[in-house]
């Protein structure tokens, strides 16, 4: 019995004994399951702190960026780019809603650098940044903008396919089957209220992830506070029009508003006139009495305009002593009346100490003098210069552009060139040219002028296209009316400009195009061609003698390593710095023998990289001014 007693006994214990050890493994399994379950949150706060630090530096990088006044394009770029890298999107755009006479579309203004966007550029065949995308009441866009929330959409196909509906239905089945995105997240854009376009991330997920709308939403902030910035300095920028000096309007404003003004008469079919001032005698009011009564001449002659203007003209100063005015719907007879009344009422005024001022005036009317504004404001300039010649404090009307004076000189040049055979040129060749100079048909002759400096030009240079001479003119002009310069001085320019590089006709052929490195010898040689244009072949003809130093200095550097006579700075003329400038700008974004051309970005850069030894710096910052405006 006692046998058993025990034995019972030692079950008893042993079974507690495994109650004992079972009641701990569960505890030590809870104990486990519940470490795993830490382990794996702390896994998942850690990645979501990484993912907030790099959202955190991504927005404030893009703080910096807007604190660091860079241009909006730049900026967006690196927005795009920023998210698309940093937070493993596979493609970012910002897309801009536009609005023109054919309704409402759309553009891409930014968009990240990356393979997607390359495959679907190839795919389609144009880049879609360079479309006129089609906007769709029905799309997510439109749906995104509307409810102003963040909207994301399975269906990237048919997103693509509604904003480029000329794309087969096959090319977009094989973006989309090609593309790893699973998903577009479009973020409308706000700025100051207005709707200005959309943010759009491709994702690779379905869904958006926890705090992800918020991350974007916020984002999407950043960038509307950049658009934001950006438009306020396009105001501020804007509402600089205005001349110091005088409260006129300055070159900039009037210069926009005149092809306002070119659009609404042509629209109307209904005439406008622009009236040219120069006061006369500035420099020597300037030199007698000094610069403050020189500015109080100047001023005078704002006050007068002023006050002889109706509400809808609009006058400005076009630097130094030059204003103009433009008159909506006033014909020639009108303009001159309006012109000789203000002619009258400035030589009235009587000015301290000073005495009496006037100024020289010219007048020319779009419509009937030229349906180019061009032309009108080149002939404006002509009669007022002839005003000037004929004695000053006059009136005068513009006369046929046939008649001006620079293009004369350029013609009678070119003839005499041509007729006495100074250069080395078929004979008919030649008195073909002579004859499309003399008898331009359906040319004015300033066109058949550039027509016959291109086709001289592509005697030595065959790479050479039609009309690049009018560009080269053009541009040149432009850029030494940003440096005030005289009106003489710009004619003079005017016919350099076609005539600068005429020595190379007295080289052989197959020195310029040559296709491997020259010699020292040759380009000893090709220097010489200034030289010869100057001394051999223009020095005979009376007309042009204030034109030759022009063309003769017209490869002098600025810090005088050029040629032939290594003059530096202020000795270079301006006018032949402008053609070393205008020139080299072309010649780089053409093709030659021996290299492709450069894109106009690239010449830029070329440009800059002289400034100061090649060029004037103050030359540089105006021409690249002025390749942004012009493109």
């Amino acid at each position: 019995m006692n046998f058993f007693k025990n034995l019972k006994e030692i079950y008893k214990k042993v079974s507690e004994v495994e109650s004992t050890i079972y009641s701990g493994k569960q505890d030590y399994l809870e104990i486990y399951e519940r470490n795993l379950e830490l382990e794996k949150e702390i896994e998942e706060r850690t990645r979501e702190l990484n993912i907030a630090n790099k959202r955190m530096l991504t927005l404030q990088h893009i703080w910096d960026m807007m604190n660091a006044s860079r241009p909006l394009q730049s900026v967006l770029e690196t927005i795009v780019n920023s998210i698309q890298g940093e937070l493993g999107y596979l493609h970012c755009n910002i897309i801009k809603k536009c609005e023109d006479e054919n309704g409402i579309f759309m553009t891409v203004l930014a968009q990240s650098d990356d393979v997607s966007i390359k495959r679907v550029d190839r795919l389609i065949k144009t880049p879609i940044q360079t479309r006129r995308l089609v906007y769709n009441p029905e799309s997510v866009y439109a749906k995104s903008a509307y409810s102003r929330e963040i909207v994301q959409t399975l269906d990237i196909g048919g997103t693509l396919k509604s904003v480029v509906p000329d794309v087969a239905d096959s090319v977009i089945k094989e973006i989309v089957d090609g593309s790893p995105s699973k998903s577009i997240i479009n973020i409308p854009l706000f700025s100051r209220g207005n709707h200005f376009g959309w943010f759009n991330v491709f994702s690779s997920r379905k869904e958006m992830t926890t705090g992800e709308t918020d991350f974007l939403t916020m984002f999407a902030q950043q960038i509307e506070m950049a658009i934001t910035i950006a438009g306020l300095f396009e105001e501020v920028k804007a509402q600089a029009v205005t001349d110091g000096l005088t409260g006129l309007y300055n070159r900039r404003y009037f210069e926009e508003y005149m092809k306002k003004e070119v659009t609404r008469a042509l629209r109307q079919k209904q005439t406008f006139s622009v009236i040219g001032l120069d006061l006369d005698h500035l420099k020597e009011i300037n030199d007698k009495y000094g610069h403050a009564y020189g500015d109080l001449a100047i001023r005078t002659v704002a006050e007068v305009l002023k006050r002889n203007a109706r509400s809808i003209d609009t006058a400005a100063r076009m630097g130094g002593e030059e204003f103009n005015v433009i008159l909506p719907g006033v014909d020639s007879n009108g303009a001159m009346a309006a012109a000789e009344r203000i002619r009258k009422a400035l030589e009235e005024e009587k000015l301290e100490t000073i005495g009496h001022i006037t100024a020289s005036v010219g007048v020319a009317t779009f419509l009937e003098h030229s349906d180019n504004i061009e032309d009108i404001m080149e002939l404006t300039d002509q009669a007022m210069y002839q005003s000037k010649r004929n004695g000053r404090n006059r009136v005068t009307m513009a006369k046929p552009i046939t008649e001006t004076s620079w293009q004369e000189i350029a013609i009678n040049t070119f003839t005499d060139i041509l007729s006495k055979h100074n250069v080395p040129l078929d004979r008919n060749f030649a008195d073909a040219l002579k004859e499309k100079l003399t008898h331009p048909q359906n040319e004015v002759p300033k066109d058949a002028l550039y027509s016959v400096a291109d086709m001289l030009t592509r005697i030595y240079n065959p790479l050479h296209h039609n009309g690049v001479m009018k560009a080269k003119v053009l541009l040149a002009v432009s850029l030494a009316k940003r440096f005030d310069l005289p009106k003489e001085e710009i004619d003079n320019l005017r016919i350099a400009m076609l005539l600068y590089d005429i020595g190379n006709l007295m080289l052989p052929p197959e020195l310029l195009q040559k296709p491997t490195p020259l010699t020292e010898e040759e380009r000893n040689r090709i220097k010489t061609h200034p030289i010869i244009a100057a001394r051999e072949i223009l020095k005979p003809i009376s007309d042009i003698q204030d034109v030759i130093p022009i063309i003769e200095h017209h490869h002098e550097n600025w810090d005088g390593t050029g040629y032939p006579d290594k003059i530096a700075k202020e000795k270079i003329p301006m006018t032949s710095q402008i053609i070393l400038i205008v020139d080299a700008y072309f010649a780089l974004t053409q093709p030659r023998t021996y290299r492709a051309e450069l894109t106009p970005k690239q010449a830029i850069e070329v440009i800059k990289q002289d400034a100061g030894k090649k060029w004037n710096n103050a030359l540089v910052q105006e021409f690249i001014a002025l390749i942004d405006i012009d493109t």
